[in-house]
């Protein structure tokens, strides 16, 4: 297979042109044909899209490109908001909303930073006793991400939302290997040791998740609870729509809002620590980049002053720096979409059925939009914005883009920023001599021999 052998070997850690190696059968394709190609995918044509205003009409028309359907293996994982559409999209989309305003994601900044400062206590006391010490920081940030998600979500039941995510990471790998075998049809119903674990874990999920959201809903009724919390602002949120309308059907069902939660993990967990392991691997690389985002932190915050969500919005070199991993390292790679309806796009007519790709990484790395050294790491391109490096074009959407855009991204940027602070207030960091440079695509793009570091307590 061509990922096979584009994975077979790290590549240089001086080189952040991963195209080749994450979106192997796109490149040879576009090599051999131009950027204006298409694939097939079994019986299905799948175009690609690198234009950035047909891009931006993709994604800003999502009720004629809807998400194509995915592998019933994959929906252990992605469900809820991901998959719906139409008004039942607009829906879920209008009752999430609130758990995601900003006032509300400043009732979370004690979950953001119990979870960051157990995790940089953990990196101090491995340094303690010559001042330095080698970590695999993937694992540690996996854990981070997932506490933080859990005590964000859930609260008073954090430690119900953590047996959650042990399952549900767990439940990532069983997908992972199902998808990268040949698929054939029906094979999801053979009772292998696998698809039985991966059928078992789906119900404890459910059951976990269920128990939780009884808990909150009987405290809800009693004024015991201040719904603070994603699910309690969820719940809340979608009570007053049944009220409103006096129907159920006006709101999410129970199993459905079990899927939304199940969403909080995946795309909370998940998007948060690649982004963090992309951004710390970039700045044990680039070490002028990694003093300038310390002093800017130490300047708003001082070393030994927690930060807060105030101050994190005032990190311009870090944002600079979060939104260049974005661009190198985007946590999805690609995005598809798949027409409704016979569809005028640019000077092609596609009918109905005909899959759309929007490779983001391939878009982000496109000299004609981002000049001669786009695969290069320049934060300092971002220093007047993003329509500024972007010349105006839509050129840059980790995170999607239209109606569609993700709903958490301000949550992860947030996270984000408070992790990077609290870790450049206490560390310099390099790159071990151990550290193989081998980006790979799981669900998300990982880094496939973990994120060794040098790490040193300042």
């Amino acid at each position: 297979m061509i990922s096979d052998a584009a994975n077979s070997e790290p590549m240089s850690p001086s080189d952040d042109d991963t195209a080749a190696r994450v979106l192997p059968d796109f490149i040879q394709t576009i090599n051999k044909y131009g950027k204006n190609c298409y694939l097939w995918m079994g019986p299905t044509p799948m175009v690609l899209i690198m234009h950035p205003d047909l891009i931006k009409e993709v994604l800003n028309k999502n009720y004629i490109y809807h998400r194509p359907n995915i592998s019933p293996v994959l929906r252990n994982l992605v469900s809820g908001i991901f998959l719906c559409e139409n008004d039942k999209w607009k829906m879920h989309r209008r009752l999430l909303n609130p758990a995601f305003f900003s006032e509300k994601l400043k009732l979370m900044e004690p979950a953001f930073m119990i979870s960051c400062y157990e995790m940089v206590s953990k990196w101090e006391g491995r340094a303690s006793r010559e001042d330095y010490c080698e970590v695999d920081v993937w694992p540690d940030l996996q854990t981070m991400a997932s506490d933080v998600i859990s005590r964000a979500a859930f609260g008073s039941s954090y430690e119900d939302g953590r047996k959650i995510f042990e399952l549900q990471t767990e439940q990532a790998m069983h997908v992972t290997d199902t998808l990268r075998q040949v698929y054939v049809p029906g094979w999801r119903f053979v009772p292998t040791k696998r698809n039985r674990r991966m059928h078992d874990i789906k119900n404890e999920v459910k059951a976990y998740v269920c128990t939780i959201i009884e808990k909150r809903l009987k405290a809800m009724a009693a004024g015991e609870t201040k719904n603070d919390d994603l699910l309690g602002i969820l719940l809340q949120s979608n009570l007053q729509e049944i009220k409103k309308h006096g129907d159920k059907k006006a709101g999410m069902s129970i199993e459905e809002v079990i899927e939304e939660c199940k969403v909080f993990y995946f795309a909370g967990q998940e998007t948060v620590a690649v982004l963090l392991l992309w951004t710390m691997i970039l700045l044990s690389k680039f070490q002028y980049w990694q003093a300038q985002a310390r002093e800017e932190v130490l300047q708003v915050f001082g070393r030994d002053k927690k930060p807060h969500f105030e101050g994190l919005n005032d990190l311009k070199i870090v944002t600079m720096v979060l939104y260049e991993s974005l661009r190198l390292y985007p946590p999805v790679p690609n995005l598809t979409r798949q027409t409704v309806e016979e569809i005028k796009l640019g000077d092609m007519t596609l009918p109905p059925g005909v899959m759309l790709s929007l490779p983001i990484l391939l878009v982000h790395l496109d000299t004609e939009v981002w000049g001669a050294e786009a695969t290069k790491f320049k934060p300092d391109r971002y220093s007047d914005g993003i329509m500024k490096a972007t010349n105006g074009k839509h050129a840059f959407f980790p995170f999607g883009g239209g109606p569609r855009v993700c709903i958490g991204q301000n949550f992860a940027l947030l996270e984000v920023k408070m992790a990077m602070a609290m870790i450049l207030q206490r560390f310099s960091f390099e790159l071990s001599p151990s550290y193989a440079h081998a980006p790979f695509t799981s669900v998300t793009t990982q880094s496939k021999y973990g994120a060794p570091l040098i790490i040193h307590k300042l």
